[in-house]
């Protein structure tokens, strides 16, 4: 028995809809596909390319070299200077950050009058750029006109070169660095706080649970989630921080603050080695892609999703 000419029309109609539904959301996505590919996929072909040549000034191939320039970089100390640099620099700002946001989040979390003036201020960092924040802290760390320094002349201290001291230049930054990430910490952490029902607490309550216990039993495990994104978002922000070593430090004093970045920038834009600058650069990639696996893999399982 033939089929019906109907039910063959049916049947196309129903998989041209279903040609229709990918292809939409294809043409949908191609302005970000695009402009991915452009920014982010291009360059980083471009960087594996460069890292297996010399160039000269202009940036333009001068010779194929292989593997060379990774073994100049892994011989280099003062590569391995700026790891540790940009590792201590991690090792400050990431729990610290975390830390300040959590004490923010909880404070204006709680139900006392006035707290939305607190949460507008908590979240100002937000609204700051990297120039405009380090041109603030500036001032700051100025070593006659700053805040800090008149502080410690009131309390009868000498002065601290913030920004000039090896041994104190590193911790400034990183506490810059601290505050200007709070404002993104606080509204993410936040936004977690008042996702969690107040029948949580009200049990936490019955149960006699003091504040501090109920935080760190109740409301802290069922932040994990909240608290894994931010860490590991954290972590590759605090690798690939540059701008306030820029404009603050250049990098300096003796290097104290020349993070991974910083030399990477160096090494293309100031001594015009494009090929080791994009090695670099090759590195700071894997390195970044290993240690969020490793988050993924390891730290993940400790996270409490409801």
């Amino acid at each position: 028995m033939s089929a019906s000419p109907y039910g063959a029309a049916r049947k196309t109609g129903r998989s041209l809809s279903r040609l229709k539904e990918p292809a939409l959301a294809y043409l949908f996505l191609a302005p970000s596909i695009l402009l991915f590919g452009l920014f982010l996929l291009y360059p980083l072909l471009r960087s594996f390319y460069l890292s297996l040549y010399l160039t000269d000034p202009r940036g333009q191939i001068a010779a194929y070299v292989g593997l060379d320039n990774f073994r100049q970089l892994l011989a280099s100390p003062q590569f391995w200077s700026s790891l540790a640099v940009s590792g201590k620099f991690a090792l400050i700002t990431v729990p610290g950050g975390l830390l300040l946001g959590l004490v923010m989040s909880a404070l204006a979390n709680s139900r006392l009058k006035g707290m939305r003036i607190f949460q507008f201020i908590f979240s100002l960092p937000l609204a700051l750029s990297v120039s405009t924040s380090s041109v603030i802290w500036m001032m700051l760390f100025h070593p006659t006109l700053g805040m800090f320094n008149y502080f410690l002349d009131l309390a009868g201290l000498p002065a601290i070169q913030w920004l000039t001291d090896p041994k104190w230049a590193l911790l400034s930054l990183s506490v810059m660095t601290i505050w200007m990430n709070s404002g993104f910490n606080f509204i993410v952490l936040l936004s977690g706080l008042q996702g969690i029902s107040d029948e949580m607490y009200d049990s936490a309550k019955i149960d006699g649970a003091g504040p501090i216990r109920t935080f760190v039993r109740i409301i802290l495990p069922l932040l994990s989630p909240v608290v894994f994104f931010l860490t590991v978002v954290s972590l590759i922000g605090s690798f690939q921080a540059f701008g306030q070593m820029h404009i603050l430090t250049k990098g300096g004093p003796a290097g104290s603050t020349e993070v991974l970045v910083y030399s990477i920038y160096k090494e293309a834009f100031v001594n015009y080695q494009f090929g080791t600058g994009s090695a670099m650069a090759i590195v700071l990639f894997l390195l970044i892609l290993i240690l969020t696996l490793i988050q993924f893999i390891f730290v993940e399982k400790k996270v409490h999703y409801q």
